[in-house]
């Protein structure tokens, strides 16, 4: 199982599985019928990181209310700037628990987002094996911060794409700003932020980490290095 999950929760184009694999997870219920080879449906592109992140989402020592605006909307500059922190001093030992080696950055990302996000919110995952990428959109309501009811303010969108550095980054920045921008059109998102994660063991946290903003087209991708 898997060889036919991990490419599908990393994004990569790694085809390790056989046909006997994909017909195994395909009984189960996990993928759909058919080519592609992707989740079946959105409850399991669900269910499947949480089961996996579970142990790690309830160990992160980060609360809701540190990321809350006045407004009631997320911080979520902030709290990819918290995650960069955690992800220099603890991703070698939490990374080390994931029996999914090639998805562990994306999952451990995914359990820090969660550990906020449940406070209030929900986010939606989109995965498909070979696309490079994983597509996160957290939906937030503000009027549940800001005193207000729930149903007074539509909620707020913001896409995370997650990509592994293969290459050159200037090369994965111009690949993924464009896909950031198109999902954040398509799923109507307030901001877009591009996690670059940068698994070589050649480059100082220093080089790995950075933060810039990328512009195409009049619109905007800030662009975070791990």
């Amino acid at each position: 199982m898997r060889r036919v999950i991990e490419p599908l929760l990393s994004g990569g184009d790694e085809r390790a599985f056989t046909a006997r694999d994909v017909e195994y997870v395909r009984d189960l219920g996990l993928i759909a019928r058919g080519a592609p080879v992707r989740v079946a449906n959105p409850i399991y592109a669900e269910a499947i990181p949480r089961e996996l992140t579970l142990a790690t989402q309830e160990g992160l020592t980060q609360e809701v209310d540190w990321y809350v605006q006045e407004n009631g909307g997320l911080d979520v500059e902030g709290l990819l700037a918290a995650f960069q922190r955690f992800f220099r001093e603890h991703s070698e030992h939490a990374m080390a628990r994931f029996e999914y080696r090639e998805a562990a950055a994306q999952l451990l990302l995914q359990a820090f987002l969660q550990r906020i996000v449940n406070g209030g919110g929900r986010i939606e995952r989109e995965y498909a094996l070979g696309r490079r990428r994983t597509d996160l959109l957290i939906v937030w309501p503000p009027g549940k911060f800001a005193g207000k009811s729930e149903a007074a303010e539509t909620p707020r969108r913001y896409v995370i794409e997650c990509k592994i550095l293969r290459g050159s980054l200037e090369a994965t920045v111009r690949e993924g700003v464009p896909q950031t921008l198109d999902y954040m059109d398509r799923c109507g998102a307030e901001s877009g932020h591009l996690v670059i994660f940068d698994r070589g063991a050649d480059k100082s946290w220093d080089e790995k980490l950075f933060r810039r903003e990328e512009s195409l087209d009049g619109k905007t991708v800030t662009v975070w290095g791990a």
